[in-house]
């Protein structure tokens, strides 16, 4: 198997992918429940629509923060945990246009029952849309490699 940074290193297993995945959502519930914290002490209540869409949009930025944060360096904690990477073609790390790019693609993926996952299914390298689209892809990385 290549190295994970090798440019022809395969996509990784799909249920690897959405192991992590699971582990992600739960990762992401703990980071929006501690970063709404300072949001609801300032603003109270959210009894206006106005606060409400705001504190909405904050989780979207902030969630948007996250994993552009994290993907710039290669991989989330559960991507660490799964031992996978996410690499550019060039298999080197997204830079800040392409992990944006990936995550302004992957949400509304998300909020449509899952579908930029779920074109996995038939894409021909196996991609998820937004991997397809930002030209990245999730890679396995080798036992040992230190990672």
């Amino acid at each position: 198997m290549p190295p994970a940074g090798d440019p022809g290193a395969p996509p990784a297993a799909l249920s690897r992918r959405a192991a992590a995945l699971f582990y992600e959502a739960l990762l992401l519930l703990a980071v929006l429940f501690i970063g709404a914290l300072p949001f609801v002490m300032a603003a109270g209540e959210a009894q206006h629509a106005s606060v409400r869409l705001l504190f909405q949009l904050y989780l979207v930025g902030l969630t948007g923060a996250y994993y552009t944060w994290q993907w710039r360096r290669g991989r989330t904690l559960p991507m660490k945990t799964w031992r996978l990477r996410i690499v550019t073609r060039d298999g080197a790390p997204p830079g800040w246009k392409q992990a944006w790019l990936r995550y302004l693609i992957a949400l509304p993926g998300t909020l449509l029952l899952g579908a930029g996952f779920l074109w996995a299914l038939v894409d021909r390298e196996k991609l998820f849309l937004h991997d397809r689209i930002a030209g990245t892809r999730i890679v396995s990385e080798q036992a040992g490699a230190g990672a």
